[in-house]
């Protein structure tokens, strides 16, 4: 195992390798007065950065954190995430994504499955860990006066040696139909699949060359992350924004809030701003709707989507809220990173499933992994640069990850259709399909359709037992404040634009739609409102 001894600083004419932690570096070095990240009420500069998150891994190896080991971030959006991210992978080790509205036995799973023998936790969430039974945990950093101390006492030099391209990043999924999974990914596989899209996906030879490019860019964009960083979506955006050089605003509250998002919107000057689906994007649209002229928001060009689709009544009010720009979506998952992008101006017409364009490394294969016909429903999968696996879950990576005619492909499970023009159709993810006598039904397709509805706040469909079909297409339906939809209204909209054995048969009024923290819907929590209000 290379050593992590300290010692002389790093042959700066060396090549660095495609490693996160040595971007930044590399950002530091080239532009090191250039904002990296943009808080609201402070600017970091990629100098700032790259010195904080030095001392951190400093520190890390002095408490003896070992190349390989995991460390976990326990927290909400702060810039000391942003330092951990990176002091981590500075220091060989992992940083693992720790969800912070977790429950006990929640927390005690993903500490014990990711074995993290460290971690950096905000104040607020001591308690939570100290009551965790975690053998494997050796130390606990403590955000605040404890963290700002060793930060403090820990040198500022670069002194770690040993960094590659076959550094691990590990990203734990948000376990929306089950436990949450560690995706393994090398350094660069992350870096070339999932941190290149702010270039557009452009070749991308060496660090060297980033830097280069960054230089030479006298307006870097400014890009807002709008959730949170324990959200592979968020960690992305950051890493997209500082392989091209660019800045990060960071949105720090606690909690969702579109005012203060339109806030640092202004304040940051952000010109792009990334939701992560409806739950983020209509609060947005609809406070701009309903205070116009609050906000300067005229450094705004576009609106990214990822991670969770945007539907064609949210869109249209996104349109309303900010005219002339273009609203431009991503598809991904965490076994994949970026797959299929589109611009949409507009100009395309609603439709019940997202269509993307994609490149030469997707694929959507039948169950015999056969590539599909044009018009033809099956699994999409990725080859390219795609993780190793998941971490310690061999059965689920051999399930995941499979050797087609000598090439590794990423199929991770996701239901897609190739169109004539060769773009793909994503349709929604297999484990949530419902099988009602014998016809799928994919619930994001019926989703979309009910929030066209303008009385429909939020949605989500999921599949309930049923004595004839095996399942029925089941709606949990919010209504917008002061309307009186009905269970008939809802079902004569869905019937005029999907075909009939799409239609809920059970419609069900709730308060709030089950989401996980980061804006997808919670489909094992839905299915179990279900099932409680169907008695």
């Amino acid at each position: 195992m290379t050593s992590t001894t300290p010692a002389a600083a790093p042959d700066a004419t060396a090549a660095r390798p495609l490693n996160l932690a040595d971007v930044l570096e590399a950002m530091a070095d080239a532009v090191p007065d250039r904002a990296a990240v943009h808080t609201g009420d402070r600017i970091w500069t990629f100098a700032e950065i790259d010195e904080r998150s030095t001392r951190l891994a400093n520190h890390l190896v002095g408490i003896g954190i070992r190349p390989g080991e995991h460390v976990a971030v326990h927290s909400t959006n702060r810039i000391e995430w942003v330092d951990a991210l990176y002091g981590c992978l500075k220091a060989r080790a992992v940083p693992i994504n720790i969800n912070y509205k977790y429950l006990r036995d929640e927390l005690a799973y993903l500490y014990d499955n990711a074995d993290c023998v460290a971690a950096i936790v905000a104040p607020e969430h001591v308690d939570a860990v100290a009551e965790l039974d975690t053998p494997s945990l050796r130390h606990t950093i403590v955000l605040g006066e404890e963290y700002d101390a060793a930060l403090a006492a820990a040198s500022p030099e670069r002194r770690i040696t040993g960094r590659s391209a076959d550094d691990h990043y590990v990203l734990y999924t948000g376990g929306t139909t089950g436990s949450p999974k560690g995706v393994v990914w090398r350094n660069e596989d992350l870096i070339r699949a999932a941190l290149n899209a702010a270039r557009y996906g452009a070749p991308l030879d060496s660090v060297e060359q980033l830097a280069e490019e960054a230089v030479a860019v006298e307006n870097p964009m400014v890009l807002l992350a709008c959730g949170p960083m324990m959200h592979g979506g968020s960690q992305w955006i950051l890493g997209n924004g500082h392989v091209a050089g660019q800045t990060i605003a960071l949105f720090t509250e606690p909690h969702f809030d579109p005012a203060k998002i339109l806030d640092l919107v202004e304040k940051a000057k952000v010109v792009s701003m990334t939701f992560l689906g409806d739950a983020m994007g209509r609060p947005v649209a609809e406070a701009i709707l309903a205070e116009p002229d609050r906000w300067d928001l005229s450094s705004l060009a576009a609106v990214s989507n990822g991670a969770a689709p945007l539907s064609d009544g949210v869109r249209e009010e996104i349109r309303q809220a900010l005219p002339g720009r273009f609203i431009l979506d991503s598809y991904g998952a965490s076994e994949s990173g970026a797959t299929g992008s589109r611009i949409d101006d507009g100009t395309d017409g609603g439709q019940s499933a997202p269509r993307f364009t994609v490149t030469d490394q997707v694929e959507v294969f039948d169950p015999d992994l056969k590539p599909c016909p044009v018009g033809v429903d099956g699994m999409l999968g990725r080859c390219g640069p795609v993780p190793l696996g998941y971490y310690k879950d061999p059965v689920k990576t051999a399930a995941t990850f499979k050797e087609i005619d000598g090439v590794r492909w990423a199929i991770p499970g996701d239901f897609a259709r190739r169109e004539e023009d060769g773009s793909v159709t994503v349709l929604g993810r297999g484990s949530v399909c419902i099988n009602t006598g014998g016809e799928k039904v994919h619930p994001e397709e019926v989703e979309a359709v009910l929030l066209r509805h303008d009385d429909v706040f939020d949605a989500v469909v999921v599949g309930t037992p049923h004595e004839r079909w095996g399942q029925q297409v089941t709606a949990l339906v919010q209504r917008r404040d002061g309307t009186v939809l009905t269970a008939d209204d809802v079902r004569e909209h869905c019937r005029s634009l999907i075909s009939n054995y799409k239609v809920p048969k059970t419609v069900l009024f709730v308060d709030e739609v089950p989401r996980t923290p980061v804006s997808k819907v919670d489909y094992p929590a839905s299915a179990a409102l279900a099932a409680q209000l169907l008695g």
